[in-house]
C-alpha cells in the first residue's frame, strides 16, 4: 500500500384516606305537660355527620408512578482519523462509515503495531460508503480521513433498493440493495470495478466475483451475497 493510498429513567404522590366516622352526639330535652305530651325541640342538639353520612364521599383515587425511562443507548463508534488497538480502544464488530468522498478514506486492519505492509490483513480506499468487519483477533485498526465509523447489527434490516449509486461504494444485500440482476452503462476506461463479495471483512477469500467493466455492465447479485461494492461506475438500475 503505497503512501498515496493512505492519504487518499419515583413519581412523588400523596394517598388520601377517608376519616374514621365521627361519632354523632345528641342530648334530647323532654318537656312533660299536663293533658298530653308533646314535644319540645332539641335543645342544643349538636349532629356531625361522618364521611359516610349524608351521601357517598370518595377519597381520591392513588395515581401510579410513572414508569422510569430506559436511558437511551449510545452509538458505538470509532472516529474516523486515528490508529486504534484492537480490544483495548475499539470492540470487534461490523462497522459503517458513511459520505466518504474521493477515495480519500482509507483504512486499514492489521496484525501488528509494526507498521510493515505484511503486517496488513486487510485494507481500501472507499469513496461514498464503507463496510469493514472488524475481528478479535485483528490487533490494530487504522483510518485517516473518513467519516466517523458506526457499529452496526449484523442482523439489522432495511428497505433495499433496486438502484444505487455507480460510485456509492459497498452495499449490503437485503438492507442496502436487493438481489437481482443489475446493469450499468457508459463506463469508460474500465474506470467501473465491481465486486461481489461474501462478507465484510476484505480479505481475498471474501471475494466471491469481480471486474473492470468498459461499456455496459450487467452483474448478479444473489440473496446469499453478503455485500456488492461499486466504485467509478455509471449507476446501476434493477432489471430482473
Amino acid at each position: 500500500m503505497s503512501q498515496q493510498q493512505k492519504r487518499n429513567w419515583f413519581a412523588r404522590h400523596k394517598v388520601l384516606t377517608a376519616a374514621g366516622a365521627v361519632v354523632a352526639v345528641v342530648v334530647i330535652g323532654a318537656a312533660v305537660s299536663g293533658g298530653g305530651d308533646s314535644e319540645s325541640p332539641t335543645a342544643g342538639a349538636k349532629q356531625e355527620q361522618s364521611a359516610g353520612q349524608g351521601g357517598d364521599k370518595k377519597a381520591p383515587e392513588s395515581k401510579a408512578p410513572d414508569a422510569p425511562k430506559a436511558p437511551e443507548k449510545k452509538a458505538v463508534t470509532i472516529d474516523g482519523d486515528g490508529d486504534f488497538e484492537v480490544g483495548a480502544d475499539v470492540k470487534p464488530g461490523l462497522y459503517r462509515s458513511t459520505g466518504n468522498e474521493d477515495a480519500g478514506c482509507y483504512w486499514e486492519r492489521a496484525k501488528s503495531a509494526s507498521g510493515d505492509t505484511d503486517a496488513i490483513l486487510a485494507n481500501d480506499n472507499v469513496t461514498g460508503t464503507g463496510y469493514v468487519e472488524i475481528k478479535a483477533s485483528d490487533k490494530l485498526f487504522k483510518s485517516s480521513g473518513c467519516g466517523t465509523w458506526e457499529a452496526v447489527d449484523p442482523k439489522a434490516t432495511g428497505t433495499p433498493k433496486a438502484t444505487l449509486k455507480g460510485d456509492g461504494g459497498m452495499f449490503k444485500v437485503g438492507v442496502d440493495i436487493a438481489p437481482g440482476t443489475y446493469k450499468s452503462t457508459g463506463n469508460k476506461d474500465a474506470e467501473c470495478y465491481w465486486e461481489r463479495s461474501k462478507d465484510a471483512s476484505h480479505g481475498t477469500d471474501s471475494i466471491l466475483a469481480n471486474d473492470n467493466a468498459t461499456g455496459t455492465a450487467i452483474v448478479k447479485v444473489t440473496a446469499k451475497d453478503g455485500y456488492f461494492k461499486s466504485s467509478g461506475c455509471g449507476d446501476w438500475a434493477k432489471t430482473s
